[in-house]
């Protein structure tokens, strides 16, 4: 959850919002709280490798699944292209493409050599990226003042909550915990406590930054900015240390993209295995134990994505995909037995209407760009059933 949307989500989210930024991250935590608890409810019962693909067939019917598993691999595969380019912007100014490319490629290696050599390198890059942020943000206060006093101003409800939109593509990392289920030991104790801790301490730490970076440059500077925590570093009055944070946002991307390859290659596994993607796809690596073939062609279709498009847009691309799919995780949540309900309903239900609102307000172009790639895959799905049956 700490990659590099913290480096790159507060410019679009301000553009949309100004000022109502901060009440836009209010309602992006709010809404990935109600997520969370519905995601570690069910994953305390189903730990399985899939996530929502897996408790929306159980709970919900077959297409639910393959409706939350498709909108999980499409937004998560935009996400990683956003991870690689903002690796690339921070790391490799003037030659992005190729270095996000060579990113992607250099990570997929790394998954397909196994789990606990993933998650040795996460938590380096993790305690990296917090050092930088606490830095940052020690550095910024001191110097916040009244940048852009005269655009301190919401734009509005619709402003706030296409904000809150892209900034939950900033949040939705604990889908990946929950796909990892067959991995990890004591699954139905493990995967909720590792969910609800990780999302509080997110939740500061963008809190804290993202009031920064406001108080420092102001929404309109903040809006345009393509990199905003160096941008404040050195409105701060702090050039020198620029360098710095471009290591932590390549850092945080790198962390964020490795995890992203994990888990849109277990959900593809969890697909495939039930034929709503090609079967080769559920190929397991016979000494290493991680579906590569999915891994490898995830990889695949990100450095084709890099080559062709832009950060801006693979952010709104990713958040749709990403709220589709935790709108079926609320409401297969909302279906559990008293007997597995670790929450009240009304969070499942809060959820539910919260994450097709945000997806509705999203920019038009990624809601459009969405609804047709959801209906490719519905279509293909459709077809393939039909020739089968």
């Amino acid at each position: 959850m700490l990659g590099a949307g913290v480096f790159a989500v507060f410019a679009p989210a301000a553009a949309a919002a100004g000022s109502g930024l901060l009440f836009a991250l209010v309602i992006a935590g709010f809404i990935a709280y109600c997520n969370a608890t519905s995601s570690a409810q069910l994953a305390a019962v189903h730990p399985a490798s899939g996530g929502t693909y897996v408790y929306g067939r159980v709970r919900l019917g077959h297409w639910w699944g393959f409706t939350a598993g498709w909108g999980f691999v499409i937004g998560k595969t935009a996400s990683c292209a956003a991870m690689a380019l903002t690796f690339a912007a921070y790391a490799a100014p003037g030659f992005e493409r190729p270095a996000a490319a060579l990113a992607v490629a250099v990570l997929a290696a790394v998954n397909c050599v196994g789990i606990t050599r993933t998650a040795a390198l996460t938590r380096i890059l993790l305690v990296l990226v917090l050092i930088v942020l606490a830095g940052s943000a020690a550095l910024l206060y001191p110097s916040a003042g009244p940048a852009g006093a005269h655009d301190w101003l919401p734009r509005g409800p619709l402003g706030a909550l296409q904000a809150s939109g892209l900034l939950f593509f900033a949040f939705a990392g604990y889908a990946r915990i929950a796909t990892l289920g067959e991995e990890v030991r004591d699954p139905a104790r493990t995967i909720p406590r590792a969910i609800l801790l990780a999302l509080p301490i997110a939740a500061v730490t963008y809190g804290i930054v993202g009031l920064a970076v406001l108080l420092v440059l102001g929404p309109h500077a903040l809006a345009a900015s393509t990199a905003p925590i160096a941008d404040a570093i050195t409105a701060a009055g702090y050039p020198q240390l620029t360098p710095v944070v471009r290591i932590g946002a390549a850092a945080a991307s790198l962390g964020a993209l490795l995890a992203l390859i994990a888990g849109v290659g277990r959900t593809g596994l969890a697909m495939a295995r039930e034929g709503d993607l090609p079967r080769s796809l559920a190929a397991v690596h016979p000494r290493f134990q991680v579906p590569h073939h999915a891994e490898l062609t995830v990889a695949a279709v990100v450095i084709a994505l890099v080559l062709t498009t832009d950060l801006r847009g693979a952010i709104g691309f990713s958040s749709f995909g990403v709220l589709v799919y935790y709108a079926i995780a609320n409401a297969s949540a909302f279906t559990q037995p008293p007997a597995e309900r670790r929450w009240p309903r009304a969070l499942n239900a809060a959820g539910l209407a919260g994450c097709l609102l945000l997806a509705a307000t999203l920019p038009w172009t990624s809601v459009v760009a969405g609804l047709a790639v959801f209906a490719v895959g519905l279509g293909l799905r459709l077809l393939s059933r039909a020739r089968s049956g």
